[in-house]
């Protein structure tokens, strides 16, 4: 297995690799509609993308929701390079990111079936499951001082 490199990356220099893992797994695998899916705020956005042996397998994005809060979106990771670690590599990626910009609320709206992961991350679910693009999701959140 080959160890996925992990970049931040600006939006507008990448946006067809961005757009390609996306399409795929949120449009494609899972049925997410276009306006859903690219809704205007990537431009704003801190973007990473997974390289493995220079292919982009897997991308996430990062947001300030308000002066202390970030929101962690769009994790995906495209079909033959899942299971290999390349999420959880993004998620930690994008929690280094948020510390070094001294926030203190991290929240992301996990699909339910990988709430998991984030558990792992030390995320806690908060609130009941709500539906998010016709898939079951739960709220998270983690605090800086746990990153």
């Amino acid at each position: 297995m080959n160890l996925p490199t992990i970049e931040t990356v600006q939006y507008q220099d990448h946006l067809v690799a961005i757009n390609q893992i996306r399409t795929k797994v949120f449009q494609e695998e899972q049925g997410v509609s276009a306006e859903l899916e690219f809704d205007g705020l990537d431009a704003s956005a801190t973007h990473f993308l997974a390289y493995i042996n220079r292919k982009a397998v897997g991308t996430a994005r990062i947001r300030e929701i308000d002066g202390d809060t970030v929101k962690i979106e769009r994790l995906a990771v495209l079909p033959d390079y899942r299971k290999q670690g390349i999420g959880k590599q993004l998620m930690r990626s994008a929690l280094s990111a948020i510390t070094q910009r001294g926030k203190f609320l991290v929240v992301v709206h996990a699909q339910e079936y990988v709430a998991q992961l984030y558990q792992q991350l030390g995320f806690e679910i908060v609130g009941e499951q709500f539906n998010e693009a016709g898939i079951p999701h739960v709220k998270m959140i983690k605090m800086s001082k746990q990153l």
